[in-house]
């Protein structure tokens, strides 16, 4: 049993071997494996850091884009109440300039029709007073076909024209 029993000489250099391996790990492995071990858990708590700080930046543009499209909606709805509104002010204009257009064309057609209507009255009236001419000459001509009668009524014009 020569093999599992150790002897004091084999576990003496061991131990002795295991202190020289642990000193010289000390001296010059430990240092710069827990430097980089502290260096990589500073970057890690940087990278928390900085993701925190990216998440709270992100919260925030949230914010500020849902106020930015709110300003935006509140500014469409403005624009397109400004725009219906100039839309009626322009219709009603339109129906307000087509009004007066068509009563001036109604007022202008009336003044037509009245000339017109004087016109035709004046040309009824000298047409009638031609013809009550024509017929009072042939009445008059009849009248005085006889000598006589011509007669009498002249010296009754010269009378009547005598006393006046």
């Amino acid at each position: 049993m020569d093999i599992v029993t150790p002897e004091i000489g084999m576990v003496f250099w061991t131990t002795v071997a295991f202190l020289l391996l642990l000193f010289i790990l000390g001296k010059f492995a430990w240092k710069p494996i827990m430097a980089a071990l502290r260096e990589r858990e500073q970057s890690i708590e940087d990278a928390l850091l900085a993701a925190e700080k990216a998440k709270e930046e992100m919260v925030k543009l949230n914010t500020e884009s849902e106020r930015l499209i709110k300003e935006a909606r509140f500014e469409r709805d403005k624009i397109l109440k400004e725009a219906k509104a100039t839309r009626e002010g322009i219709v009603n204009e339109a129906k307000q300039q087509a009004q007066a257009e068509g009563a001036r064309m109604i007022a202008k057609a009336k003044e037509e029709i009245n000339t017109q209507k004087a016109a035709a009255l004046a040309e009824v009236k000298n047409q009638v007073a031609l013809l009550s001419l024509e017929i009072a000459e042939k009445v008059i001509g009849k009248q005085f076909e006889d000598q006589k009668k011509q007669e009498t009524l002249v010296a009754d014009l010269l009378e009547n024209m005598k006393l006046n």
